[in-house]
């Protein structure tokens, strides 16, 4: 799953009171309809992806991401034509402050694709689960060590129960689960560095800064596998290769439907949204990809669903708390 559009503890706990035009949308039951059936949309997407994966065989992960990032290029610059961006695009490519988060963010994006397409290809999308199911808490570590936030008593309880999960689990795999710890630190740093930049600029934008970025490394892979006779998207036939470009448009679909939710929806609802892909992902990979889950990981799964149930509460909480201070303004 992307990135690109994960919402975090922290945005969803302290985003503001609806004060823009577009929120006006928010409290209208069309509006929200429309944006439930887009979150909806978006987090199934992202959690369809295992099955996506699977189907590019023979193809490996270097070659899956650098295809995904040159087709994802291709799209956005589409998209960037018909939005009439080009403006905001260079603005983006002129602003140091802008343009420096985003490479780091596209390098954290990139470690995060390739290790997520290692996890489902290798039979471990179970971890791959793992580690978006653990992301939020991860954020919220991320917050207390490098934006010195204060954490309240359920936030807390959530992190120690998270930590616990992993030592668990730790226990139940035989060694250190790598590659969930990958993708929820990867996801984590990428959520803080795209806070930074904030609303400077938008998905679309972000999204082509960060394939500029990682094209000529994706070119450079695609070229260096050509000539050792191991590239999959030109020598398998045109249904392999039509199944690698439309990485493009299922890696901009999803984004794009969050786009819309996230204008039409409260960032609470949103942010429980978010549980639809790593649980659809788990499934997929327990009934259909057919990996094994004993008796001990069923127990860490547990203990990080109950993390994940604290920190939910605590969010649900700190929403009824602000419509409640809301209330008590206008009265």
């Amino acid at each position: 799953m992307d990135v690109v559009a994960r919402v975090t503890e922290k945005q969803i706990a302290d985003s503001p009171a609806p004060t823009r035009p577009s929120d006006a949308a928010v409290g209208s039951r069309p509006a929200k309809s429309a944006g439930l059936l887009f979150g909806i949309g978006a987090y199934g997407l992202w959690g369809l992806l295992p099955l996506y994966f699977i189907t590019l065989a023979p193809a490996g992960p270097v070659e899956i991401v650098a295809d995904r990032v040159l087709f994802s290029l291709v799209v956005c610059f589409a998209l960037i034509a018909v939005m009439r961006s080009w403006r905001a695009l260079a603005a983006a490519f002129g602003n140091g402050r802008v343009f420096g988060p985003l490479a780091l963010a596209a390098a954290l994006i990139a470690v995060n694709w390739l290790t997520y397409t290692f996890g489902v290809l290798n039979g471990q999308a179970i971890e791959a689960a793992l580690g978006y199911f653990i992301n939020p808490l991860v954020s919220v570590l991320l917050g207390v060590l490098i934006l010195k936030e204060r954490l309240r008593p359920l936030q807390w309880a959530a992190v120690g129960i998270g930590t616990l999960a992993v030592v668990v689990l730790t226990v139940a795999y035989g060694q250190v689960p790598w590659i969930a710890l990958i993708l929820a630190f990867s996801f984590g740093f990428y959520g803080l560095v795209k806070n930074r930049v904030g609303s400077k600029v938008d998905a679309v934008t972000s999204l082509t800064v960060e394939t500029v970025v990682l094209a000529p490394l994706a070119a450079g892979v695609v070229v260096w596998l050509a000539a050792a006779g191991t590239l999959t998207l030109t020598g398998n036939g045109a249904g392999h290769f039509w199944l690698l470009a439309a990485s493009g448009i299922i890696t901009a679909t999803p984004l794009l439907f969050f786009g819309a939710a996230a204008r039409r929806l409260p960032m609470t609802t949103v942010g429980l949204l978010q549980y639809i892909a790593p649980l659809t992902q788990f499934v997929l990979a327990v009934t259909v990809l057919g990996e094994h889950m004993p008796a001990e990981r069923w127990v860490g799964f547990g203990i990080v669903w109950l993390a994940l149930a604290a920190l939910t509460a605590d969010m649900l909480l700190v929403s009824r708390r602000r419509r409640t201070a809301l209330r008590s303004r206008a009265a």
